[in-house]
């Protein structure tokens, strides 16, 4: 069964850039564009792995994470959060509050795709 990847973030740019990165890699891909769309898909697809931007509307990439991290059935998804904010007090922040990962932006597409097979595996394993 191939692994799924929820990419959540609400420039069109950087959705299309993930959901082609994770598609190239093999992996099902489903976006959404705020935090209640966000939590709304990890319900219904539960996904294997979220790539979640912090600053998103309706309820910011903080708050989801720490909603994901609160529901033990959701305890296997593996969040990467993926942000322009690079500073240590927001990496630190997103880490403590149940991230897998922080990446910044810009990042570097291989190693972001490096990432995440790392988190979750190859496509079909």
């Amino acid at each position: 069964m191939a692994r799924r990847v929820l990419v959540v973030d609400d420039e069109d740019s950087i959705t299309l850039s993930l959901r082609h990165l994770m598609k190239r890699e093999g992996y099902e891909v489903a976006v959404a564009r705020d935090g209640e769309e966000a939590l709304a898909a990890v319900a219904e697809h539960r996904p294997d792995l979220v790539l979640l931007d912090v600053m998103i509307p309706k309820r910011d990439g903080y708050d989801v994470c720490q909603t994901i991290r609160a529901n033990p059935d959701w305890a296997s998804v593996k969040i990467v959060m993926v942000s322009a904010k690079g500073r240590d007090i927001e990496v630190e922040k997103g880490l403590a509050l149940g991230a897998d990962a922080y990446v910044t932006k810009p990042f570097s597409t291989r190693e972001l795709a490096e990432m995440v097979r790392g988190l979750i595996g190859a496509a079909d394993d």
